[in-house]
Order: structure tokens, then C-alpha cells, then sequence
């Protein structure tokens, strides 16, 4: 087995990795092959935490531009990840793979409140932890969360999985056949260049604690694993004289 070249990392998932396509709702089959991925990434030993989006379910930020009240919306959508993060919590530990849910918002019955002395805790003892109902406050996105439970918890690295592109370009790959990616960035350059990699909070909590940044695709399998063991995938953000290799 390859020694991993970190200790422990959060991975930031959208909502809608939990799908297919531009369904909806979430998908047994996707929901499988995501935590086959974290199973095989916490193998090698890495102390690994969680959080993910609720897009797939409820976009916040859309249902305000409809009249709906912001701060409303946003709660919706925090619950929204908690129905995530269960689905995420289940297909893990049906292999086999303990897991604990946090949660920003308490809600006894199905998940811990977020502690992060108890969740650092949980980590050491190999269990993966899903940080739900992302900050708990409204206007803040689970791009700020994941950022935030980051440097909370002392991650040594930020994994940023998108759904079915390899890193970071200049323009949307999807939509120009001509879009060039990025290796290596620095956090300055993400911001100043606009490229939507994540919230500018987020970015600047990542920047302001040096916590490097990886960004790539979800639906090739691996990948995690190959990151923590310091391989070379997608886009590095980071500071530019900083050793992002372990």
C-alpha cells in the first residue's frame, strides 16, 4: 500500500455528484460510486472529513431570485445537504466504513452537533466525518463550510471534486472545445481571473491559512486516492512558493 502524503483532508462534494445528468434527487448508483472513492482514499490511512452540497435537492439562491426570502432559502438548502450527507452516510457504511455526521443545525435524532473537538476526535479513530447543514448561517455557501470546517479541524489539503471536469479553466470547457486548463494557480490569480473555482470567501479562508487547494473531477475513478498520495491531478491552488506535495 502507498504511504499517503497527508495526514487528513476534507473533500468538498456538489450536490449533485449524488446524481446523474441533470436529474434530480439522488441516484443509488452514484451515491455507491462516491463513497467507493472515499473508501478507497481513507485505505491509505488519511483521516478524511466531508461536506456537500444540496444542489441536486434545493438551490437557495435561485428560490430567493423567485421572491423567496433569502435567509429562508438558505435554510431549506441546509437541510437540504443533511438529506445528502445521510444518503453519503449509508452507502458508506454499507462498506463497511464508520462514519459520523455533524451537524451546523442540531437535530438530535439523526446527527451530532458540529463539535470540533469531538470531530477531530472521530477522525483520529479512522472514522470519516460528513460536516452537514454547511455553516449554519444563511448567505454562506458550502464552498465557505468546507473551507471553514478545513482549517477548523487543521486539514492539511482541500479536495474539490467537480462533476466531470478535470480542474480549473480559463473558460467553461463545456462550452469551449478551446479552453485551457490550469496546472497550478495561486490564490491571488483564481481571484483576480474570475474563474468561479469556489466563493470568494471560501478562496480568501483558504488563503488567508494557506490551506491548499485541489480541484478535480469526481467521475474519474481514483482520483482521490491519487491525490492523497501526492500524485499530480487536475488544478493545485495554492500559494506559489508553497510544497503542496505532502
Amino acid at each position: 500500500m502507498s504511504k499517503p502524503a497527508y495526514r487528513r483532508a476534507l473533500l468538498k462534494l456538489s450536490g449533485r455528484s449524488l446524481v446523474k445528468g441533470t436529474a434530480y434527487g439522488i441516484d443509488p448508483e452514484a451515491a455507491d460510486y462516491v463513497a467507493t472513492q472515499i473508501k478507497a482514499a481513507s485505505s491509505l490511512g488519511v483521516e478524511i472529513a466531508a461536506v456537500i452540497g444540496g444542489g441536486n435537492i434545493w438551490r437557495g439562491a435561485e428560490a430567493s431570485i423567485h421572491g423567496m426570502d433569502r435567509a429562508t432559502a438558505d435554510y431549506a438548502g441546509m437541510l437540504a445537504t443533511v438529506i445528502n450527507s445521510l444518503a453519503l452516510q449509508d452507502a458508506l457504511e454499507r462498506r463497511k466504513v464508520t462514519t459520523r455526521i455533524q451537524s451546523a443545525i442540531q437535530m438530535q435524532s439523526i446527527a451530532e452537533p458540529y463539535i470540533r473537538r469531538r470531530a477531530i476526535r472521530h477522525l483520529q479513530k479512522g472514522r470519516v466525518v460528513i460536516f452537514a447543514a454547511g455553516t449554519g448561517n444563511p448567505y454562506m455557501t458550502t464552498d465557505t463550510a468546507a473551507a471553514l470546517r478545513a482549517v477548523e479541524i487543521g486539514a492539511d489539503l482541500l479536495i474539490m471534486a467537480k462533476n466531470n471536469v478535470d480542474g480549473v479553466y480559463d473558460s467553461d470547457p463545456n462550452k469551449n472545445p478551446d479552453a485551457v486548463r490550469y496546472d497550478q494557480l495561486d490564490y491571488l490569480e483564481a481571484m483576480n481571473r474570475r474563474l468561479k473555482v469556489m466563493d470568494n470567501t471560501a478562496l480568501s479562508l483558504c488563503m488567508d491559512n494557506r490551506l491548499p487547494i485541489v480541484v478535480f473531477d469526481i467521475f474519474q475513478p481514483g482520483n482521490i486516492a491519487s491525490i492523497l498520495e501526492g500524485n499530480t491531478v487536475g488544478t493545485t491552488i495554492a500559494e506559489a512558493a508553497q510544497d503542496v506535495n505532502g
